[in-house]
């Protein structure tokens, strides 16, 4: 079957059009929107989806404005900017290192950001800003150590995932020695921002990441033929016009501020990077880095998540951190099996 169409525009321009991932990409956001409008009616205070779709354009009772605009409405915002910026950041990852394991989890950048986060509230005992603030510096600094650790006269994906691991191992050294320095009420405050989770989230944090993605994303998207010719080795990339150093670390920059900002504003949500760009790829079926894919996996991923995490467990919720781990722990092991199965491990 075809997926593929040329279109041509005016002036001779063409453009490729992978049809099946376009439906994909539409398939996505529509599961990501769903998902959305079940998760703001859902809550102490239930409200139909029919009255949640009401409330958002305007037409809801005074009640309804206040619980949907105000406290569930940036929550789910929130869930859907930090999946976004998750599945993105990791088909970076995954395509700049050409390893499936190339991910933010694996590189350390969510350690990373995890202690700076916690020397704020161990060290400082700081408010949520600058714990936020600190998240974000911890993960930028992870990010500039292992660029530079990992270059020889470039960054490679096998030195860059072997210098990420190694440093995701000493960063979880200092986060644990951070631990032991806390008093039982930092303890208990970090555990619970360790954890990944919405819970508490506003407008705060939704302004900051909504800026930061209008710039990054589009960034990343007009780069995307620049990675696409990359997969097939620095060699290629360079004769047909790439300028390879530039555009690999102009995303890998791209690629940790996504990460340390969703990082930042729900706490180190695990293998949503992971898992986004691989089961993207496969329902598309196409090789290429799948970034806008990834981009719309992540988000319905994660709200996905949060909603699980808020209807299947009765009374007790559990923190979306701990959903997406367990889904993202069995995603592994079916993926252990099927690759053993077709003999490639």
């Amino acid at each position: 079957m075809k997926t593929q169409r040329a279109v041509r525009g005016p002036g001779g321009l063409s453009l490729r059009l992978d049809v099946r991932a376009l439906v994909v990409v539409v398939l996505l956001l529509v599961v990501a929107l769903a998902a959305s409008v079940l998760l703001i009616g859902t809550g102490d205070f239930e409200i139909p989806a029919g009255d949640v779709l009401k409330t958002l354009v305007g037409d809801g009772n005074p009640g309804q404005e206040f619980i949907v605009n105000e406290l569930r409405l940036p929550r789910v915002l929130v869930g859907l900017l930090v999946g976004a910026a998750l599945g993105l950041g990791g088909a970076l990852f995954q395509a700049i290192s050409r390893n499936p394991l190339g991910s933010p989890d694996v590189l350390g950048l969510g350690q990373g950001a995890t202690a700076g986060a916690l020397v704020m509230i161990v060290l400082f005992s700081g408010t949520a800003t600058q714990v936020t603030l600190g998240a974000l510096a911890g993960g930028l600094v992870t990010g500039a150590g292992i660029y530079v650790l990992a270059w020889k006269r470039g960054v490679h994906g096998y030195r860059l995932v072997l210098v990420g691991i190694g440093m995701s191992a000493i960063v979880t050294a200092v986060n644990g020695y951070l631990m032991t320095r806390a008093d039982i009420v930092d303890a208990a405050r970090a555990v619970v921002w360790m954890t990944g989770s919405l819970d508490g989230r506003d407008w705060a944090q939704v302004w900051p990441l909504l800026a930061l993605c209008a710039v990054l994303v589009p960034l990343v998207l007009a780069n995307g033929r620049a990675l696409r010719l990359m997969e097939m080795g620095d060699d290629v990339s360079y004769a047909l016009g790439v300028r390879v150093e530039r555009v690999r670390m102009l995303l890998m920059v791209a690629a940790v501020l996504l990460t340390a900002a969703a990082t930042a504003a729900a706490g180190p949500v695990s293998f949503v990077a992971l898992t986004a760009p691989q089961l993207a790829r496969r329902l598309t079926r196409s090789p290429g880095p799948n970034l806008l894919p990834s981009l719309c996996m992540g988000a319905a991923l994660l709200v996905g998540a949060d909603w699980v995490s808020q209807r299947a467990f009765g009374a007790g919720q559990l923190p979306v951190g701990v959903v997406t781990g367990v889904l993202g722990g069995v995603y592994l092991l079916w993926l252990l099996v099927t690759e053993r199965r077709a003999g490639r491990i």
